[in-house]
């Protein structure tokens, strides 16, 4: 059974996957492009140590919920190489044992809709309604309290309208924008899997570099 805790909090489970990942990071192991196979893996895999289900298992073996794993995921495979080698050891270095994760995710999808230097096509006349019902519709859940999952998908819906709207209209970050709000909005409605899907479509007009580093702040804030 998983926990939000962090580490299940304990610190040598901490200290174990740190230095799991050392191993892993001084050998020339953490590769993008595959979960786990012959000893090399991504960032999940090289946590988890399995081909299957890896974000399940890292949430069981670490801690903490399944979209941080997620959007680990993510973020990882859109870094440039040499800085995606690190990630791992920098994003699960800054979780302290015992940490409730459970706001993380949710605070990230926020920002990534209401901070326009890493999604510069919100304001966008097109499409700058939809993407902030959608940010307010989450903030509930970063502030750990229940979702209007009625008002999340009247949310999605909007933004799914507000991106039709900008193709061929508007321009790629304005799209974007959109797509991300509907994504994170799908992902309060229904699965955490749909935060990858905002990350990613933010990402088609921002540097995965910003969202590597306000992840990393956000855990550490937890």
């Amino acid at each position: 059974m998983t926990t939000l805790l962090a580490y299940h909090n304990d610190p040598k489970i901490k200290a174990n996957i740190m230095a799991q990942l050392q191993a892993h990071h001084d050998a020339d192991e953490i590769v993008q492009g595959v979960y786990w196979t012959n000893g090399k893996g991504c960032a999940v895999g090289c946590i988890a140590e399995t081909e299957e289900n890896p974000h399940e298992a890292c949430a069981e073996k670490c801690g903490g919920p399944l979209m941080l794993y997620i959007l680990i995921d993510a973020v990882f495979e859109g870094l440039p190489n040499i800085k995606a080698r690190a990630f791992p050891l920098k994003v699960m270095g800054a979780i302290e044992p015992g940490a409730d994760l459970s706001r993380v995710g949710w605070k990230f999808q926020h920002w990534l809709l209401t901070d326009v230097t890493v999604n510069p096509g919100i304001n966008h006349p097109l499409v700058k309604d939809a993407v902030k019902q959608c940010a307010d519709a989450l903030v509930p859940l970063t502030e750990g309290k229940p979702v209007d999952e009625y008002m999340m998908r009247a949310a999605a819906l909007e933004a799914w309208s507000a991106e039709n709207a900008a193709r061929g209209v508007a321009g790629r970050a304005e799209v974007s924008a959109a797509s991300a709000a509907k994504s994170a909005a799908w992902s309060a409605a229904s699965a955490a899997e749909s935060a990858a899907s905002a990350a990613k479509s933010a990402a088609w007009s921002a540097s995965y570099e910003l969202m590597a580093d306000k992840l990393i702040d956000l855990i550490g804030e937890a």
